[in-house]
């Protein structure tokens, strides 16, 4: 395969499930500069890596695995994770105005209750949302089923305390 067909198939792949780019950034980013930032390591990290995307899994899949990691990877190293920086009412609401327009209450309070998850707690439970099953969260995460499902659970009494 030469060099313009791979660059063609990365962009329509890419194209078809640019989505996943953005949900991955509203998680982990609290302003639209980082989220400009994150958009363009993650898809130069998928672009490195497309080469040796191997097919055995989606597409989808692989490219939940390569934003996560990228998006845990670049907060961890630049020490700017949204859960030790506390976001202002007012900052707040204009990150949701500009990504998420017409949110209701709760999904508001579900936003920023996730917003106080760990990095690997906001990975899963993006995906938890994004209906993917045990078996797809654990293909990306690395995690086993079983550590996957307790997780699940974890996460949601954990949300479910923060929220109240």
């Amino acid at each position: 395969m030469n060099n313009e067909n791979l660059t063609d198939i990365f962009i329509k792949s890419i194209s078809e499930n640019d989505g996943i780019i953005h949900k991955v950034c509203n998680i982990y980013c609290n302003n639209s500069e980082a989220k400009k930032d994150m958009m363009q390591e993650i898809t130069l990290q998928l672009w490195k890596s497309f080469p040796s995307f191997n097919k055995k899994a989606k597409f989808s899949t692989w490219m939940y695995r390569v934003a996560l990691n990228t998006a845990i990877t670049n907060i961890r190293k630049s020490k700017a994770s949204p859960l030790v920086e506390a976001l202002s009412e007012k900052q707040y609401d204009v990150a949701e105005k500009d990504d998420i327009p017409n949110l209701d209450e709760d999904i508001n309070g579900l936003y920023k209750a996730i917003a106080k998850l760990n990095d690997i707690e906001k990975g899963i439970i993006l995906l938890y949302l994004e209906k993917k099953t045990y078996a797809e969260i654990s293909g990306i995460t690395g995690l086993s089923e079983k550590n996957v499902s307790v997780k699940i659970v974890r996460i949601k009494a954990k949300l479910k305390k923060i929220m109240l």
